[in-house]
């Protein structure tokens, strides 16, 4: 999970989607699944939420997001196995993508030398 930023507004406080602040209860509840079956998808490792110091879950905007993914793929017949292996290549897909974008700022932003030695002259 990222670094998340809590920032007071007021009297209360404003929350980044990684921010963790979901307990069990309340995400099953976003998410529209049982806590049991949220559960099983940590265990699974399809969803990984944060622990308080007392190993209590905390899910986050991004959790619950992602748990309503898998269960959009699982309702369509993929099974965990499957939704895992999606869930995985997706993750590449947006890590080489994001790579990709910071190769191409570094090539704008650098110049290129080629040294070509010279053939005429031989010793």
């Amino acid at each position: 999970m990222s670094v998340s930023s809590n920032r007071p507004v007021g009297n209360r406080y404003e929350h980044d989607e990684d921010s963790p602040v979901y307990v069990i209860s309340v995400a099953a509840q976003l998410s529209g699944m049982h806590p049991q079956t949220l559960r099983q998808y940590d265990r699974l490792g399809l969803v990984s939420p944060d622990r308080t110091l007392g190993r209590n879950r905390l899910y986050s905007l991004r959790d619950i997001a992602r748990l309503r993914e898998v269960q959009q793929l699982s309702s369509q017949g993929v099974n965990l196995a499957g939704i895992q292996r999606i869930l995985d290549l997706q993750a590449q897909v947006h890590d080489m993508r994001r790579r990709l974008e910071q190769l191409q700022g570094e090539r704008n932003s650098t110049a290129l030398v080629v040294w070509r030695p010279d053939r005429t002259r031989r010793a």
